[in-house]
């Protein structure tokens, strides 16, 4: 039996663990528990992140790459093909379209894993990805917080948002980015030459099929460039809100009972209108647009605490951050 869990809004009692995996309460628990039972097919292909590091932008660049630069018809079907297990549960993954990719934000250790299967997983420098999940959450998700910046900051730097800890999540992928089935990529790179980005991709994802297809036709590769572009997928996305009223609209019993309690909870979700866009600035550095000096030096304490003995942070030696 689903249950259906009400907000309030101050609570301090919004976030939650779930076997493990730290979540706001909008996540049904049912639905968790079978995201982390899912038993991964032969072949199938994970996008997966920390949250706000790029996840959106991936999921339409192997979109894009497994349909000839094709763009979705509508946000309904792009999110059927490329359904968030952690949110939906396994049921999702299980029926969803093929070739398609699963979205997940589950750290390395909790993610359903197969040998037989691909994950791709892409990681945005710490200063910007906490930028960019303040604005979505007070966009879209202001029944959990309404506040600051600063002190969103300060829930970041605790681990007290959704999936904890931005280091220990990244470290768990971190560790594995040279197996075979994982691709591990960053926002940042994906934004200087995203070109080469889509055909890494494209060779990750089978070579032959893709890879190879988009060096010899290089109309099809410039067609996914475009498809990808920030504008088309803001485009797409602007349907969110309305696509959000129509499935909120319809009856529970007219809707597959593994989407019930997601459907429940976007009730609430969407009981105020969205304030802002799914697609943001998509840039990188914005952080210098928040962080004030005292924020800066708590951050670079975090991450020598957090990265010690690592070379993670080398990620981003490039990349104009604090030093």
């Amino acid at each position: 039996m689903a249950t259906t869990q009400v907000f309030e809004p101050g609570s301090r009692n919004l976030y939650r663990d779930v076997e493990g995996v730290y979540l706001n309460v909008g996540y049904p628990e049912e639905n968790v528990r079978s995201a982390l039972s899912y038993t991964p097919l032969d072949g199938d292909l994970f996008v997966a992140s920390y949250p706000k590091c790029g996840t959106t932008w991936m999921q339409h660049i192997v979109y894009s790459i497994l349909r000839d630069g094709a763009a979705p018809a509508n946000i309904m079907e792009f999110l059927s093909s490329s359904p968030f297990l952690d949110f939906m549960g396994a049921d999702v993954a299980r029926v969803m379209p093929r070739p398609g990719a699963i979205k997940t934000h589950l750290p390395f250790n909790k993610v359903p894993y197969s040998a037989q299967a691909k994950y791709i997983y892409i990681t945005r420098n710490p200063y910007d990805c906490c930028v960019s999940a303040y604005y979505h959450v007070k966009s879209f998700h202001a029944m959990l917080f309404d506040g600051t910046f600063h002190e969103y900051f300060d829930m970041f730097v605790e681990g007290k948002v959704d999936y904890g800890d931005y280091f220990a999540h990244l470290l768990s992928w971190y560790e594995h980015r040279g197996d075979a089935n994982v691709l591990f990529l960053t926002y940042e790179e994906l934004k200087k030459d995203s070109r080469g980005c889509v055909l890494k991709i494209a060779d990750f994802v089978d070579k032959q099929q893709y890879g190879d297809r988009l060096r010899q036709h290089p109309e099809v590769l410039d067609k996914v460039l475009d498809t990808i572009s920030l504008e088309s997928m803001r485009k797409l996305y602007s349907q969110l809100g309305e696509w959000a009223k129509q499935m909120i609209s319809t009856p529970l019993e007219a809707l597959p009972e593994s989407m019930r309690s997601a459907v429940e909870t976007m009730k609430q979700m969407f009981s105020k209108p969205i304030k802002g866009d799914f697609v943001r600035k998509g840039i990188v550095g914005d952080w210098k647009n928040h962080f004030s000096s005292e924020q800066v030096t708590r951050m670079k304490e975090l991450i020598a605490a957090k990265t010690a003995g690592s070379d993670v942070m080398d990620l981003w030696k490039d990349t104009d951050l604090p030093r």
